[in-house]
């Protein structure tokens, strides 16, 4: 009997005209560390430096937009990060970061929609994830999540979600009504989407982080109606460091003087700057731009183990498992909650890691299900490891299982996964598996790692 194959075939994107982003070399999706990948149900984002092709892959869905955000040549800025914002089937958006720390969203048509500062630093990592309410957890958290070397902002998704759903309801109107109340946020106000910001920089600038979720006050602490939460940083001088971050908006010293320093040092850079490129027209004075304060972030743990460096974090879906990649080719799994190392792989140089579920014994799943409607319960969750070196895929069962599959992979190729789709139901009926996806830049060709091993 022939052997199920580990992957399916399930879109295309060569009918898209990508050239402007380096399509049409050997190996042009990856070998460029400057070009950013963003995947959704019907669209993939691909972006350089200065512009951002989106197109369909699905069949029906090859239209081709194309995104040039404006960028100041003054500070040299370009596109740092990338990420999709889905909110239920209809409400989607484009959010990109830049290296001058501006948070840009666009509309699926390519339309500015908001556009605001978040700190004087670039944009590494854009992450928009949620958990919902059930056993594991009391509280239910939707967020997006803004990180920068030794900071981290979070946005609550139900503003992202009001902001997405004004700008589809204004794009629809046949004319602006200028008596119309207008939603914080938006680009044609001077408003701000609220978010909280932390220094996590106690232990030198972070190459990667993430917030993995609520976590109970410190003991002896008054409770109070404010929530903490876990963050957990990657980078050189600590592979990793974990932070509990508070909503008190009183802050430490160093918190307290960055605030201070660092805008104040940007604004007179900016300053001489602009005096050098002075023109003879004459221009209206901008208001300096101000930076909210730092809510208070207290460094929980630590790990330092020179020369080793922490590069990529990849959270799994309920937060409590981060796989870790760092300079030594290794692969470290962490317990967020317990914040200790519980397995590592070596070996896997340049590697890149996605979570994702498989139904691992089929014939052992709930009998009342099957293949396009199991429950959650029938699967279990599994780590991908994407290995360019070895040119292979594989999958591992989470927390200490065996190895399940060992796919191979075609250079060029890189590992994808669908943004996070707000709002989504928990009802087992309606669960939809985390998966991952292989976009073949060379062949343009998408693929999907099947759910069941046979």
């Amino acid at each position: 009997m022939a052997r199920r194959a580990s992957t399916t075939a399930i879109g295309s994107i060569v009918d898209a005209d990508l050239s402007e982003v380096g399509a049409g070399k050997e190996g042009w999706l990856v070998s460029n560390p400057n070009l950013l990948t963003a995947l959704d149900t019907h669209y993939v984002a691909i972006a350089n430096k200065s512009i951002v092709i989106v197109t369909g892959w699905s069949s029906g869905e090859s239209d081709r937009v194309r995104i040039l955000p404006e960028l100041s040549p003054i500070e040299a800025e370009y596109i740092s990060a990338i990420e999709w914002l889905v909110f239920g089937d209809d409400v989607r958006g484009l959010a990109i970061g830049t290296s001058s720390g501006y948070l840009m969203v666009y509309s699926l048509e390519g339309r500015l929609i908001h556009r605001q500062r978040i700190y004087f630093a670039r944009i590494i990592k854009l992450r928009v994830r949620g958990t919902k309410r059930d056993l594991q957890h009391d509280t239910s958290s939707e967020e997006v999540c803004v990180v920068l070397p030794g900071v981290i902002a979070r946005f609550d998704g139900s503003d992202i979600q009001k902001l997405l759903q004004w700008s589809i309801r204004e794009n629809q109107s046949q004319f602006w009504d200028q008596n119309q109340s207008e939603p914080v946020g938006t680009h044609n106000s001077h408003a701000k989407i609220p978010y909280q910001l932390w220094n996590v920089n106690k232990y030198g600038a972070c190459a990667d982080a993430a917030i993995t979720g609520v976590m109970p006050p410190p003991l002896m602490e008054v409770q109070s109606s404010q929530r903490y939460y876990c963050a957990v940083t990657v980078g050189e001088d600590a592979v990793i460091s974990a932070f509990r971050l508070s909503e008190d908006k009183s802050r430490s010293l160093v918190g307290a003087i960055l605030s201070k320093v660092v805008p104040a040092t940007f604004s007179t850079i900016a300053s001489v700057t602009k005096l050098l490129w002075r023109s003879d027209s004459q221009t209206p004075k901008a208001k300096e731009e101000k930076i909210q304060s730092f809510a208070r972030a207290s460094p929980l743990t630590c790990l330092k183990d020179h020369p080793r460096k922490g590069e990529k974090l990849t959270l799994s879906p309920s937060g409590t498992l981060a796989a870790i990649t760092d300079s030594l080719g290794r692969i470290l799994l962490l317990d967020t909650q317990a914040r200790v190392v519980v397995r590592l792989w070596k070996g896997y140089r340049d590697a890149s890691c996605l979570f994702m579920e498989m139904l691992v014994n089929k014939d052992t799943a709930s009998s009342s299900s099957n293949y396009y409607g199991a429950v959650k319960s029938d699967y279990c969750l599994c780590l991908a490891i994407h290995a360019p070196r070895k040119g292979i895929i594989e999958v591992w069962q989470m927390r200490t299982g065996p190895r399940l599959v060992s796919v191979p992979c075609s250079k060029g190729s890189k590992m994808l996964q669908p943004t996070y789709r707000f709002g989504t139901s928990t009802e087992s009926s309606l669960y939809s598996p985390l998966e991952v996806f292989i976009l073949n830049g060379d062949s343009g060709q998408l693929f999907v790692l099947n759910k069941t091993l046979r």
